[in-house]
C-alpha cells in the first residue's frame, strides 16, 4: 500500500568518462582487463533466479583474438526455456502486485551499481566479448545502460500520473496494468546497452520475461544479471536463457501466455517471427505486443554548401566507429561533385590514419567484427566491389581473420546509385560514395528515399537553411532518426529517442515513453459515489 504519491525527476544523462592519459579510469579500465583475461569464467543460465549448468559449455573468445578463451558458456534446449517461462509465471501476479517504488528502486539500484562498483568490469566485458574499444564500451556499456534505467524509471512514473477527467459524482482513474503473460526479449551483440534495456524496460512495467541474449554478447549479459540480482530483482522476474532461435521461438511463439516479444536484431528474423506469433494468434490469451528494430541502410547527404571537413568526419566516425556494427551506422553517401574529391582526399587521409588492432590497446579506433560469419558476409561484398565496375575501393579493403576478424575501414566509390553496396546492409566497416550533380540536390534526396527499403537513421549535412528544410522535408519517412550537421549515429537517451520504420522496425523509440506504453495494458476504472435508484429518465416523462 503506498502512503504518497512518489515522484522521479528527469534524471541527468550519465557523465562520459574520457580515459585520458594517466587518468584514474584509464587504470581502472586497464586493470578490469587484465583481471577478466586472467580468468576462464563458467556461465551458467539464469532460470528463477538458480544457475543452471547444463555440461554442454560453448567457448567464448575475444573476436580480435581467436586463440584467447574468456570463458564457456553452458548451453540450453526446449526444457530450459519452459523452466523459464514456468517460473516466470509463477511470480508474474506477486511482481506485477509490487509498489511502484520498490520496484523502481530496483532498477535506479542496478544503475547505481554499474555507475560505481561495476563500471570498469561492465565495460571490459564489453571490449573483450564485443570488441569495443574504450570509448565505445563507456558509451554503450556504462552511459546508455545507466541512462536507459534512470530515465525509464521517470517515464514510467510519468505514464503513471496520466490520469483521466472526473465529473461531479464520480471519479476516474487509469490503471497501468502488465501484460497477461510473459514478455520474450531477443538481444542483439552489438550494444551491451540494448541488452540489458530490452528486458528490464518490459520488467518494469510489471512484466515477467525470458531473455535469450546473442551468444556473441553472453559474456557481458551475465555480469548485467547478476547485477540485477544483486540490485534485488526478486527470482523469476527475468530469466536469461542461452538457447537457438528455433529454440525459444517455436517454445515461446506456441505458449498461449506468450504476451509480447522485444527484439532487436535483423529484418528476416522479426519478419519471419511476425509470421510465427500470426499463425499462432488463436491460442493466445491477449494479443501479443509486437515491438522490433531491425536493420538499416544508413545515409549521409552533403549539400554543396556543406562543410567539408564536417562532412568528412561525420562520414569517418558515422561509418567506422565500433567497425560500423552499429545498427545506425553510415553505409552509403551522396556527395555534390563540386566537393567530391575534396571529400574523398580527406576521407581518405583520415581512415588511413586509424589504427586497427586490439582492445587492450587504447590507441586502436578500429577493432575486430564479431564473428566469422560476420567477416565473410561483409568480406563477400569487398571482394564483389574489386571486381565490379560500377566499383572502385578508393581505401581500405584488406581482410584477415587470422587472429582476429579484422576487416580494415574501406570505402567504396560507385558509379551506379542502385550499386549493391548502396542497398543492401552489411553491418560492417564498409562506406559506399556516389557523387551526384551538384545542381541535383532535390533529386538526390529522391534517391535517398527510394534506394533502401529501410528507414533508421539518416543525415543531411548543409549550410543553408532552405536546403535543410527541404531535405527534412522530402526525407520526412528515410529515417526515424534524423541529424542536421552530424554523424547518423550517437543517440542518446532522453535527447534523441531511437527507433526507424518501414523494414528497420516498428519505431517504438527505445529510450521513451513511446516504448513503455507498449508493455503496459490500460485499465479505466469508473466509480459513482451516489449511484441512481431508478433505470427512468427524465426525458421519458411527457407531462
Amino acid at each position: 500500500m503506498q502512503f504518497g504519491y512518489f515522484n522521479y525527476p528527469t534524471p541527468a544523462n550519465e557523465p562520459v568518462l574520457n580515459y585520458a592519459p594517466g587518468s584514474p579510469e584509464k587504470l581502472a579500465l586497464k586493470k578490469a582487463l587484465a583481471d577478466l583475461k586472467s580468468k576462464t569464467l563458467d556461465i551458467p543460465m539464469y532460470i528463477n533466479g538458480k544457475e543452471v549448468r547444463t555440461g554442454e559449455k560453448v567457448e567464448i573468445h575475444p573476436p580480435h583474438e581467436r586463440q584467447h578463451v574468456l570463458g564457456h558458456f553452458h548451453a540450453g534446449n526446449k526444457k530450459h526455456v519452459e523452466q523459464a517461462i514456468e517460473s516466470a509465471l509463477q511470480v508474474r501476479t506477486s511482481w506485477a502486485n509490487m509498489s511502484w517504488e520498490a520496484r523502481a528502486h530496483i532498477f535506479l539500484k542496478a544503475a547505481d551499481l554499474l555507475a560505481t562498483k561495476y563500471r570498469f568490469e561492465m565495460n571490459a566485458s564489453t571490449m573483450l566479448g564485443q570488441s569495443k574499444n574504450a570509448f565505445q564500451a563507456e558509451i554503450d556499456a556504462a552511459c546508455e545502460l545507466i541512462d536507459f534505467l534512470r530515465f525509464n524509471v521517470h517515464f514510467l512514473s510519468e505514464i503513471y500520473k496520466q490520469q483521466p477527467v472526473s465529473a461531479p459524482g464520480i471519479h476516474n482513474r487509469m490503471e497501468w496494468r502488465g501484460l497477461e503473460g510473459f514478455v520474450l526479449a531477443i538481444t542483439p551483440f552489438n550494444f551491451t546497452a540494448i541488452g540489458g534495456n530490452l528486458p528490464t524496460s518490459a520488467a518494469m512495467c510489471g512484466n515477467v520475461v525470458i531473455w535469450k541474449a546473442a551468444n556473441t554478447q553472453i559474456y557481458s549479459a551475465q555480469l548485467f544479471m547478476r547485477i540485477l540480482k544483486e540490485a534485488g530483482l526478486p527470482d523469476g522476474v527475468i530469466n536469461l536463457v542461452y538457447v537457438d532461435g528455433p529454440t525459444i521461438g517455436n517454445t515461446c511463439f506456441t505458449h498461449p501466455d506468450f504476451a509480447g516479444v522485444h527484439f532487436t536484431g535483423s529484418t528476416g528474423v522479426f519478419n519471419y517471427m511476425w509470421k510465427q506469433i500470426g499463425e499462432n494468434i488463436s491460442k493466445y490469451k491477449s494479443y501479443p505486443r509486437i515491438v522490433g528494430e531491425t536493420g538499416g541502410k544508413d545515409f549521409v547527404i552533403a549539400h554543396p554548401s556543406a562543410n567539408v571537413d564536417a562532412v568528412v568526419t561525420a562520414l569517418a566516425r558515422g561509418s567506422f566507429e565500433y567497425q560500423g556494427q552499429k545498427c545506425s551506422a553510415a553505409s552509403r553517401a551522396y556527395i555534390p561533385k563540386s566537393m567530391a574529391e575534396e571529400v574523398k582526399t580527406k576521407l581518405v587521409k583520415a581512415v588511413k590514419s586509424m589504427k586497427m588492432g586490439t582492445v587492450e590497446d587504447f590507441s586502436n579506433f578500429v577493432n575486430a567484427v564479431i564473428d566469422e560469419k560476420s567477416f565473410d558476409n561483409i568480406a563477400s561484398y569487398i571482394s564483389k566491389a574489386k571486381s565490379d565496375k560500377n566499383a572502385n575501393i578508393i581505401v581500405g579493403g584488406k581482410c584477415d581473420k587470422r587472429k582476429g576478424f579484422f576487416i580494415e575501414p574501406t570505402v567504396i566509390e560507385t558509379t551506379s546509385p542502385k550499386y549493391l553496396t548502396m542497398c543492401e546492409e552489411i553491418f560492417g566497416p564498409v562506406l559506399t560514395i556516389y557523387t551526384y550533380p551538384t545542381n541535383q540536390f532535390e533529386k538526390a534526396l529522391e534517391l535517398v528515399d527510394t534506394t533502401s527499403k529501410y528507414a533508421l537513421t539518416g543525415a543531411v549535412l548543409s549550410q543553408d537553411r532552405a536546403s535543410i528544410e527541404l531535405a527534412t522535408e522530402k526525407l520526412r519517412h528515410a529515417a526515424g532518426n534524423f541529424y542536421v550537421n552530424d554523424k547518423p549515429t550517437g543517440a542518446v537517451v532522453g535527447q534523441q529517442p531511437f527507433g526507424g520504420a518501414r523494414a528497420s522496425g516498428t519505431n517504438d523509440k527505445a529510450g521513451s515513453m513511446l516504448n513503455l506504453y507498449r508493455w503496459l495494458s490500460a485499465r479505466t476504472i469508473k466509480e459513482t459515489f451516489n449511484p441512481p435508484t431508478d433505470y427512468k429518465y427524465p426525458f421519458l416523462n411527457e407531462a
